[in-house]
């Protein structure tokens, strides 16, 4: 059912709607409207019994997540947790906090929640008939309805949801995210909201249309099988605790829930921004069809008064974003208001946050989407795709654009936010096992983060939360390869007063002939430093590193042989960092060195501190008066400087530029 029109669409939507995929219709977007489950938003339940529930819906939230890592059966999902969960109230609202999740919206645009029955399940992965809530086809979302109620009496009272990065879904290559895609049929099959259980019963129809079209039939069905056990237990559980205190006593808790976290956000996190607006951009370098060249991601922020006549909020104004990408990274953001574009680029605010403790205590659950407005641009950007526009390496926006948020933060509070980083990116092997039999690896492996006004970046971390790279001892016993190593790549974290997160270097050894793959940016493009930081090290992969056959492999690659024997080298994204490397404790760098995190020619390069002594006898240190007369002979940096530092690959796709005109305050 469409909600904006109360019209029952069947799982196709007229060419009059917003959500028609195949008009490219963004004439309004599909009404959801915000609202409350209590007169009152909740302002007049127990305290107590609040903290009860939102104890009570993170642990259910955990279950279900821990069902799924246990059962499943693909390496993406059981082993790099590329996946997580969520708990919506009946007004689609999202009510935990842990974590992004996907939407209920087209569900319940599809299906009157009124007909739903208790063991149903549905499912869909189709980006243009998602509302926004799913970037590319390998992302599978199952959602099951919760019931409580007496007997007779019983009706849908929230929804558990499960959405997931899985191994194939069919389409052009392995992995179904071909790099040079075209047209989103290049991509796998697009399935569109559908029961995949109906009252307990599984469609076996659709789940045998879904294996068939995958090259990994048998993982993609036990994934599945995880997901929506996993999702049924959770809608029990759930149901347990409004038959426990009733459902409007709980339904009381939700509003509240949802409201403290309104109100915390305008409280802790809005008044660190000043009235007034601000513009940033930022880039992707290459879709995998043109030649690399700058696709514009561009923010103009707006922070309004107390007194706006439309309530203190924080507009994102996404004017001047470029053109839609003839490959496939775009991504559909301006559904449903764009409600999952609100929640996913809102934990960038909790850097606000009094102390990184405090940033760690809050949540993003619905509560933050009245404080933000959206603002897109007409249909055919990067944001405002017309179907069938390829989105699979959509992560080249919506990381970006946390990014480009971070900065235009960083214009209004005198920089006091991180760097830069770069968290996902996509590599991985394909061919025949030593048995002959089919295989496909592929990894996740994160990067570091940006420098921080307080602290240094984290190592080698991940955007999804619980992600990690594959264990060494299952990657070796199941495909043909040999990790040879696996640790922190040395000076590729940007160098700062506050120095950039260090990104990983893996070394990969094949055992059998196989095709390499990588879905990547920022391999030209490095993760910017602020406030005279400097930019992080780009993403690399090399194959044969020293070897006769060395060659640099391109961050959008879908089938680049390997041979047995041959070495790949991976080295992923360095952090940026923030402030001046001059201004960083000699002590600091010295202690780098000797954990092999910075070398000992950056350490005089970056910092400009002149070491003494010795890695090899543990006498390493720094002179004090050579290395301050080293840094007084450097250039000190002038008012007008530009504020962001890009790094040399800028000047390549900019026509030897060294900032854009926003870089500067």
């Amino acid at each position: 059912m469409c909600l904006s029109c109360q019209t029952i669409h069947n799982g196709t939507a007229p060419a009059d709607h917003a959500h028609d995929a195949h008009t490219g219709s963004r004439r309004a977007p599909t009404q959801f409207p915000f609202g409350t489950l209590t007169a009152d938003a909740g302002r007049s339940a127990d305290p107590v019994l609040v903290e009860i529930v939102q104890g009570s819906l993170a642990a259910v939230e955990h279950e279900v997540e821990t069902a799924i890592a246990r059962t499943s059966r693909s390496p993406m999902i059981r082993d790099a947790h590329d996946f997580r969960a969520g708990i919506h109230d009946r007004l689609l609202r999202k009510l935990t906090g842990r974590s992004y999740s996907a939407l209920v919206h087209p569900v319940a645009r599809d299906f009157p929640i009124e007909e739903m029955k208790e063991g149903d399940v549905f499912f869909h992965n189709d980006v243009y008939l998602s509302e926004g809530g799913i970037g590319h086809l390998p992302d599978l979302c199952v959602t099951v309805p919760v019931f409580a109620g007496a007997e007779g009496e019983r009706r849908v009272v929230g929804f558990i949801q499960a959405f997931g990065h899985h191994d194939d879904i069919g389409g052009a290559v392995p992995g179904s995210m071909p790099s040079h895609a075209t047209s989103v049929f290049e991509e796998g099959l697009a399935v569109p909201p559908i029961k995949l259980w109906d009252a307990g019963v599984p469609n076996k129809a659709a789940l045998r249309i879904m294996t068939r079209n995958s090259r990994m039939p048998e993982s993609l069905a036990a994934d599945l099988d995880a997901e929506c056990s996993a999702c049924l237990m959770g809608a029990r559980r759930l149901g347990e605790l409004f038959d426990r205190y009733g459902i409007e006593t709980v339904e009381a808790c939700f509003d509240a829930v949802i409201d403290r976290s309104t109100e915390t956000y305008r409280r802790e996190i809005l008044s660190k921004i000043p009235v007034g607006s601000w513009t940033w951009e930022d880039y992707a370098e290459h879709d995998g069809v043109d030649e690399p060249q700058l696709h514009t991601q561009r923010i103009t922020l707006t922070r309004t008064a107390a007194d706006d006549p439309e309530g203190e909020r924080l507009i994102l104004d996404f004017d001047g974003t470029g053109p839609q990408a003839k490959g496939p990274i775009n991504h559909c953001g301006d559904y449903s208001d764009g409600v999952f574009l609100k929640k996913w680029l809102a934990p960038i605010l909790r850097n606000l946050a009094d102390t990184p403790e405090r940033m760690a205590e809050l949540d993003v659950n619905e509560g933050v989407v009245p404080l933000i407005e959206m603002r897109f641009p007409p249909p055919g950007t990067l944001l405002t795709p017309v179907f069938p526009a390829p989105t699979n390496a959509r992560t080249f926006v919506i990381l970006r654009l946390l990014g480009v948020l971070a900065g235009v933060i960083a214009k209004a509070v005198d920089g006091k936010m991180p760097a830069d980083q770069e968290t996902i990116r996509y590599t991985g092997v394909y061919g025949e096992d030593l048995d002959g039999r089919s295989y496909l690896m592929r990894e996740v492996l994160g990067g570091g983060s940006g420098g921080r006004y307080y602290a240094d970046g984290e190592d080698t971390i991940h955007v999804v939360p619980d992600s990690r790279n594959l264990p060494t001892e299952f990657t070796e016993s199941r495909f043909p390869f040999v990790v040879e190593s696996l640790g922190l790549a040395m000076d590729s974290g940007g160098a700062g007063q506050f120095r950039g997160g260090l990104g990983y270097e893996k070394h990969i050894r094949m055992l059998k002939d196989a095709n390499f793959m990588s879905i990547a940016d920022r391999s030209i493009l490095a993760c910017w430093g602020v406030k005279g930081g400097k930019a992080g090290k780009p993403f690399q992969v090399t194959i044969d590193p020293g070897g006769p056959n060395e060659r640099e492999v391109d961050a959008l690659a879908d089938s680049e042989p390997v041979v047995t024997g041959e070495v790949i080298r991976i080295r992923t994204t360095g952090g940026g960092g923030w402030g001046n490397p001059a201004d960083r404790d000699p002590a600091l760098v010295v202690r780098d060195v000797v954990w092999r995190k910075v070398s000992p020619e950056a350490a005089l390069a970056d910092y400009g501190v002149v070491l003494t002594g010795s890695l090899d006898d543990d006498t390493l240190g720094y002179n004090a008066d050579a290395t301050a007369a080293e840094r007084a002979s450097r250039p000190v940096p002038a008012a007008d400087d530009a504020f962001f530092d890009r790094g040399p690959g800028y000047g390549a796709l900019a026509g030897g530029a060294t900032a854009a005109a926003v870089d500067v305050l």
